[in-house]
C-alpha cells in the first residue's frame, strides 16, 4: 500500500518583515495559520538529526526536521501582555492592605512582568537571526491541491521569498519540538 503524501510550499526570507508580510498574506487569501510551520530551534535539529545545518537549503526538504508552528507578532503580544498582567495582578493582590498599595504593587508587578517580554522579544530575534546566520527563515504551508500551491507560491514569491517551490513529504504531523509524530490524514478529511 503506497503511504500518502502532503504537498507543502516552501520559501526562504531574508527578513522578518517579508516572512510576516507573506503571512498575513496567505491568511487573508484563505490559508490557515496551523499550516504554517518555521524551523525549530538549533536544539531541537540538534537532537533530533544528530546534527546541525550549514545552511537552510539543505533541510528545506527534509520530513525529519523539527518545526515550530507560526506565532505570528500578535501571538507575541498576546504573550508579553500576558506576562505583564499576571505578575501586576498577583502584586496587587498580595498588597490589597490598601487602595495605594494595591496601586503601587500591582505597578511594580507589570514593570517586574517586563522582564519576561523583553526575554520573549530577545528569543525570537535571536531565533530568527540564528536562522539568518544559516541562509534565511524557512517556511513551509501545507496545501491541499495544485490550485492552493500556485496560490501560495505567488504569495510567498510577492514577498521576495528565495528558493519558493512545492515539495511532497510522507503523510506526517509534526510534533513542533522533535519532529515527526504522526498520521496526518486527518487533514485530507478536511479539506486541509
Amino acid at each position: 500500500m503506497a503511504q500518502e503524501t502532503v504537498h507543502e510550499a516552501v520559501a526562504v526570507f531574508d527578513d522578518e518583515k517579508s516572512l510576516q508580510a507573506a503571512v498575513d498574506d496567505l491568511l487573508i487569501a484563505g490559508f490557515d495559520r496551523s499550516q504554517m510551520s518555521l524551523l525549530a530551534s538549533e536544539r531541537a535539529i540538534e537532537d533530533k538529526l544528530g546534527h546541525l545545518y550549514d545552511k537552510v537549503a539543505e533541510i528545506e526538504d527534509d520530513a525529519d526536521v523539527p518545526r515550530a508552528a507560526y506565532a505570528g507578532s500578535d501571538s507575541r503580544a498576546e504573550a508579553k501582555g500576558a506576562a505583564v498582567g499576571v505578575l501586576g495582578y498577583v502584586g496587587a493582590v498580595v498588597a490589597s492592605g490598601g487602595t495605594v498599595a494595591a496601586a503601587l504593587a500591582g505597578g511594580a508587578g507589570g514593570m517586574i512582568g517586563a522582564a519576561p517580554a523583553r526575554f520573549i522579544d530577545r528569543r525570537h530575534a535571536d531565533h530568527l537571526q540564528r536562522q539568518l546566520d544559516h541562509g534565511g527563515i524557512l517556511l513551509w504551508v501545507r496545501t491541499a491541491d495544485p490550485e492552493h500551491e500556485r496560490r501560495a507560491c505567488a504569495i510567498l514569491e510577492r514577498h521576495a521569498a528565495d528558493d519558493v517551490h512545492v515539495h511532497d513529504l510522507p503523510d506526517v504531523t509534526y510534533d513542533f519540538a522533535g519532529g515527526v509524530s504522526r498520521d496526518l490524514s486527518f487533514m485530507k478529511r478536511l479539506g486541509l
